[in-house]
C-alpha cells in the first residue's frame, strides 16, 4: 500500500559546515549549465575579430530541429596535462588592432602584447600577411593549431615573421584558456555555488542530500 513520508529539508544556510559541503559537491557535480563558457566565447570572438581574426564555424543541430552557427573554439580543462585551448580562423591584418583591445580590456598587458606583435610584424610586411588556422588531432591546446602564414604578394614570409604570427595566435589560444580556467573557478567557488544554490531556492536532507 502506498505510505506517506515525512521528511525535513533545509536551505543551504539551514546546514551544518560538512553538510553545506555535499550539498556545494552535488551542485558542482551536475547543476552548473552546461554552456557556462559562452560568455569567455563571446568575449573572445569580439576580441579576435578586434585583431582581424575571423572565426570558422561549425553547424550545430539544435533540439528543436533547426540548427546554427558556433565558432570553432576548443577546449579541455582544467587537471590534465594535454588541457588546453584551440580554435580555427583566418587572420589578416585589421587597422586599429592595438588601439581596441586596450580600449577593451585596458589592464590586460599579456592581450596587448600579442596586438602588438601582431602589428609589428604586419608593418614590416606592408600590412599583407595571411594566416589560416586549423585545430589536428585529439588533443586542444595551442600546439594542437596548423598555422600557414603567408605573404599576399610574394610565396613566403621571411625571416621570423612566420613563427612570430604563429606563436602570437598560440599565444591567443594560451590566453583564451587562462580566461576559461578563471571563469570555471570563479562558478565552482563555494561563494558563487552557493549564491545559485540559494537563488534557485534548492532544498537539502539534514546531511546534505538533494531533496525536492
Amino acid at each position: 500500500m502506498p505510505e506517506i513520508i515525512e521528511t525535513t529539508v533545509f536551505r543551504l544556510d539551514e546546514l551544518a559546515e560538512p553538510a553545506k559541503d555535499k550539498a556545494r559537491g552535488w551542485y558542482r557535480e551536475g547543476a552548473m549549465s552546461e554552456d557556462w563558457y559562452n560568455f569567455v566565447y563571446e568575449d573572445f570572438e569580439t576580441i579576435a575579430a578586434m585583431l582581424g581574426i575571423q572565426m570558422k564555424t561549425q553547424t550545430v543541430r539544435l533540439y528543436g530541429g533547426g540548427t546554427r552557427q558556433e565558432p570553432r573554439i576548443f577546449f579541455s580543462g582544467f587537471w590534465s596535462q594535454g588541457d588546453g585551448a584551440c580554435f580555427e580562423a583566418r587572420y589578416r591584418y585589421h587597422p586599429g588592432a592595438v588601439k581596441a583591445t586596450r580600449q577593451h580590456a585596458p589592464l590586460d598587458r599579456e592581450l596587448h602584447e600579442i596586438a602588438e606583435t601582431l602589428q609589428s610584424i604586419q608593418r614590416r610586411n606592408f600590412f599583407q600577411i595571411t594566416a589560416d588556422v586549423t585545430h589536428r588531432g585529439h588533443y586542444y591546446h595551442e600546439y594542437a593549431m596548423d598555422i600557414v602564414v603567408a605573404h599576399e604578394s610574394r610565396q613566403s614570409v621571411a625571416g621570423e615573421d612566420q613563427p612570430g604570427i604563429a606563436e602570437a595566435l598560440r599565444d591567443l589560444a594560451h590566453w583564451l584558456y587562462r580566461q576559461l580556467e578563471r571563469e570555471y573557478e570563479y562558478r565552482t567557488s563555494d561563494a558563487a555555488v552557493e549564491e545559485s544554490i540559494l537563488a534557485n531556492d534548492y532544498t537539502f536532507t539534514l546531511d546534505g542530500r538533494r531533496f525536492g
